[in-house]
């Protein structure tokens, strides 16, 4: 297993509990990827609407999608309940409510939907229950959050006491099928009957996968409000990119937490703006809200179809399998995973496996498919302009910026004290150009997503090693 969020995770704990030997590997913390990054929604409210599903998967497929997903929490909640995780797992309301210049016709479009895909439960309601006036919203019941660091760390004890072992600190290198399936981490080498790669975005492919996905940075806010003046619900609007609300207890107070403004990751550098446009948005709805405590973001890798990629790798041997593609619902896309992944190793049959298999090729998807190739293309021109700045003087401390020099695109960060850090800005897996990342403090690529830290160490793949360092030779020539 390679991954240690929520798919790797709970893949892990099922396959041990079902008396298979698990070794997990992680070149970071447990949970210290997206997961930690979450706003921690569990709900089988889709991000991209059941409408749009059906367009794509039919009425089958969008029938399965909500089941499935359903399925996802309730077996968070059964773990949480039988391994006696605290992890303040709650069932509450979601409220789907439209966004400015969006009409009743999208939330009558959804209501029919859900209730083709089987979610009776939907209803229309002429508000949400906050102060602000909403207007006619859709209420789904029985939708549910927690604190997924929490989970996984109650997990990561289930895991050992059936027998699981976990490594974090270790980078696999390189994963390969066959007979039997190997991992080389260092100097080690790990055999195994299958490998699951479960890393956010697979580091085991080139190219298969990530013509199908894109990368999108999304950023979230945490305000401070009084204890009770907001209720314990999730919401959303219909906007695109949409805003999602809920409320996480700490301390004394409630704090509201609010996200939105998505990008394509390495294609916009006004975080500071998009975090203020947040606040001014959750300020108009929330007036009781005050000091804003928490400020960051993330990133969601965005499927042509809105559904993840979760089975055997394509073009690939028969015992690699894969997780990616969470379209803004990690949580239960990653327990789908565990439960759909653990089937087809352990032989059983499982009703989503065609829905979720990373080979489908989706008809109706082909516009989506076009345009997110078409705009990586349009990135390897950042090989032709000039750098951002014209000399490392103009970079401020806690910062970075690409500059040209010579034939080479240099990443440099400018430390809190002041010193320079200097890093190649092709990114190691298909050659794109980095782009600083002021919210992040990161390198992004803006082509498939592989994100490093300030001094170029990899922080996510599909990359599967650091940004290199910058060629000496043309600083010399420089000079």
């Amino acid at each position: 297993m390679v991954g240690a969020g929520i798919a790797g995770m709970t893949t892990a704990y099922l396959l041990a509990k079902a008396g298979r030997s698990v070794a997990l590997l992680d070149d970071g913390p447990i949970g210290g990827g997206m997961t930690q990054m979450s706003s921690a929604h569990l709900t089988s409210m889709m991000d991209d609407r059941y409408f749009e599903l059906e367009r794509l998967h039919g009425s089958l497929g969008a029938r399965l999608a909500a089941e499935s997903h359903a399925a996802a929490i309730e077996r968070i909640e059964a773990i949480a309940r039988e391994e006696r995780i605290g992890c303040e797992f709650e069932r509450v309301e979601g409220y789907l409510f439209l966004a400015e210049g969006d009409t009743p016709e999208t939330l009558e479009r959804e209501l029919d939907a859900a209730h083709r895909a089987g979610l009776g439960g939907v209803t229309r309601v002429e508000r949400a229950p906050f102060g602000f006036d909403s207007g006619a919203c859709l209420r789904f019941p029985n939708q549910a959050q927690f604190h997924p660091l929490m989970y996984l760390a109650g997990l990561t004890q289930a895991l050992h006491r059936y027998g699981g072992r976990v490594y974090t600190g270790s980078r696999a290198e390189g994963i390969e099928g066959g007979t039997p399936a190997l991992a080389r981490v260092g100097g080690h080498l790990i055999t195994a009957d299958a490998i699951v790669v479960a890393t956010n975005v697979p580091v085991n492919d080139r190219v298969a996968i990530h013509t199908k996905q894109a990368p999108y940075t999304t950023y979230v806010i945490g305000a401070r409000v009084p204890r009770g003046s907001v209720p314990a619900v999730l919401a959303w609007d219909t906007g695109d990119p949409y805003h999602y609300v809920r409320i996480a207890r700490v301390g004394e107070d409630d704090l509201v937490v609010v996200g939105g403004e998505d990008h394509k990751s390495g294609q916009a550098s006004d975080a500071a703006q998009r975090h203020e446009r947040l606040e001014a948005w959750t300020r108009e709805r929330f007036p009781m809200a005050g000091e804003v405590a928490f400020r960051w973001s993330g990133q969601i890798m965005e499927t042509v179809d809105y559904l993840a990629f979760t089975g055997r790798n394509p073009m690939d041997h028969d015992n690699v399998y894969i997780h990616t593609g969470d379209s803004g619902m990690g949580l239960t896309h990653g327990t789908i995973a565990g439960i759909l992944l653990s089937d087809l190793i352990l032989g059983r049959p499982n009703p989503w496996a065609a829905l979720y298999d990373p080979s489908r090729k989706t008809v109706g998807a082909v516009r989506e498919y076009t345009a997110e190739n078409l705009n990586v293309a349009r990135q390897y021109a950042d090989w032709l302009t000039p750098g951002e700045v014209r000399s490392a003087e103009e970079i401020a401390e806690d910062s970075g910026a690409v500059l040209r020099r010579g034939l080479q695109k240099i990443a440099v960060y400018r430390d809190a004290h002041g010193a320079l850090h200097e890093r190649s800005a092709v990114c190691p897996h298909l050659g794109c150009i980095v782009h600083w990342n002021p919210s992040g403090k990161s390198w992004d690529c803006p082509c498939h997503g592989s994100r490093f830290d300030s001094r170029g160490g990899l922080i996510q793949g599909p990359a599967n090693r650091d940004l290199a360092p910058a060629d000496p030779s043309e600083k010399k020539r420089a000079a």
